[in-house]
């Protein structure tokens, strides 16, 4: 049962290879990309279901034994985050039937989706550090061609921005991964984690620790080094944003998640509390941000920054209940942030403007899509009983268990503001008198994927206690990283 491991990459990658050779066949097209989003949600379903009753699935392609060959991990913090980004994939393709034009599937639109899916599932189960920047590579690839899929000039020089940025840290991330081998003699992430145990890591281990950290954080959009994200994401077509939001920075902050309870858990003090003012401060800057500007899409992109900064403070706490929050969260902002932007991109379509100076009384017209973003914006901040809630309490819990009440206090802050940069769209957009001249436009497209995705944030906060023993474990998991290294490495 080995393989299952590596279903959730190779599903993705034949959807891909086969969408390419029917571009030009609308309805097959259609009918193909449905039915693979459909299987990668059933599969994945299958893989949570025996990775929770069965353990970690640990695959060691062509039967090269650990850490010597290529090996793919499906632990219980894997095998979730595959399993969510299944669901948005299946979300966001029923959604492009009506919201993406045709020539923008004809070149390649499908396609490009699930290569870089291939690339989010490989990074999350990836079990060594060249193939983690190998599919890194793989859904920047993808994702350069989707942020330029149907371009218009705004798009271009954005996405010019967006690739340079991400090869420089691409450069350094394949340097650092080359001089981690030549100081410790393997790229496998279990067998890198007992040789730093051997060697206590040393500065040159610290320093290459560090950098990597810089390499995730600029994929991962924390503070200092977010510039390049809230235009680029905000730029493309709805349904691009929405999965570059859910997605891409989720991969970075995953990866520092992974590197830094497995590998680099040595000499922690001032990296972790490093960590904490870089989440403080990632919120803090990404809520501003969010409440400087009008245009609405860019409000959401800038509520990507404090999100990772929650997720960043949990790892930077390093307790049992900070990590719960951590993952807990982690899962409910690749949800919330999916419907979001599909929020804005049926209000922007419906307002003719992403200008919020320009909206007006659209809860005459659309009083569903108005009501739908209220109760995101609730779902976003964290009010009970929302899955944000729930990720934020055990937080906050981490917080005052480690006496950080600082970082304690800017999260709530942020949580409100976070609530207000929202709730400045639905007040701006929806409130007010009718206008007369708007022409209703149909928005059924948007409307179901938003409501099944607003549901599961929902069921995440309402039903937190099905999923808090899971969550419990792989928390417990990250604790000990000699389960995962007896997972991969067996004697």
């Amino acid at each position: 049962m080995t393989n299952l491991a590596v279903i959730p990459i190779i599903l993705p990658l034949a959807a891909g290879v086969i969408l390419a050779f029917l571009h030009n066949r609308t309805k097959a097209r259609e009918w193909v990309a449905h039915l693979f989003a459909v299987l990668l949600v059933l599969f994945n379903i299958y893989l949570n279901w025996y990775v929770v009753t069965n353990g970690t699935i640990v695959l060691e392609t062509g039967e090269w034994k650990a850490p010597y060959g290529i090996v793919i991990v499906a632990d219980s913090l894997s095998a979730i985050l595959v399993g969510i980004t299944s669901i948005i994939t299946l979300v966001l393709v029923y959604t492009s039937r009506t919201q993406i034009t045709d020539k923008m599937k004809q070149n390649y639109f499908y396609s490009f989706v699930f290569f870089l899916i291939t690339g989010v599932s490989g990074a999350f189960l990836t079990g060594d550090l060249f193939n983690l920047f190998v599919f890194f590579e793989v859904l920047l690839m993808a994702s350069y061609a989707l942020i330029v899929v149907g371009a218009d000039k705004v798009q271009l020089r954005e996405s010019i921005k967006y690739m340079l940025i991400n090869m420089f840290s691409s450069v350094i991330f394949v340097t650092l991964v080359a001089f981690l081998y030549a100081v410790v003699g393997t790229v496998n992430m279990a067998q890198i984690a007992v040789r730093v145990q051997e060697v206590r890591q040393t500065g040159v281990l610290t320093t290459i620790a560090v950098l990597l950290f810089f390499v995730f954080a600029t994929k991962a959009a924390l503070f200092p080094l977010y510039y390049w994200m809230p235009k680029s994401y905000s730029v493309p077509s709805p349904i691009v944003s929405a999965l570059f939001g859910a997605l891409l920075t989720k991969v970075g902050i995953y990866s520092i998640l992974r590197v830094f309870s497995v590998i680099f858990i040595y000499d922690t003090d001032i990296v972790h509390q490093a960590f904490i003012w870089i989440a403080g401060l990632s919120m803090l800057f990404g809520v501003i941000g969010a409440l400087s500007t009008n245009n609405v899409k860019l409000i959401i992109a800038y509520n990507i920054i404090p999100s990772i900064g929650f997720i960043l403070m949990g790892i930077g706490l390093f307790t049992h209940d900070s990590l719960n929050g951590s993952v807990y969260y982690l899962v409910h902002d690749m949800m919330i942030k999916t419907a979001l932007f599909l929020l804005v991109g049926a209000i922007c379509y419906v307002a003719g403007t992403s200008d919020l100076k320009k909206m007006n009384g659209l809860i005459h017209t659309y009083p569903l899509l108005g009501w739908m973003l209220f109760i995101a914006a609730f779902v976003l901040a964290g009010i009970p009983p929302f899955s944000g809630f729930i990720g934020k309490i055990m937080l906050l819990q981490g917080a005052f268990e480690k006496g950080e009440i600082a970082i304690a206090i800017i999260a709530l802050l942020t949580s409100l503001l976070i609530l207000y940069s929202i709730m400045r769209i639905f007040i701006h957009a929806f409130w007010g008198t009718k206008d007369e001249t708007v022409i209703k436009k149909p928005i059924k497209g948007y409307l179901p994927s938003i409501a099944i995705l607003l549901t599961g944030s929902i069921i995440l906060g309402l039903g937190a206690e099905l999923l808090l023993p899971t969550i419990d474990a792989i928390s417990t998991d990250l604790l000990n990283p000699e389960h995962y290294i007896d997972s991969v490495i067996k004697e």
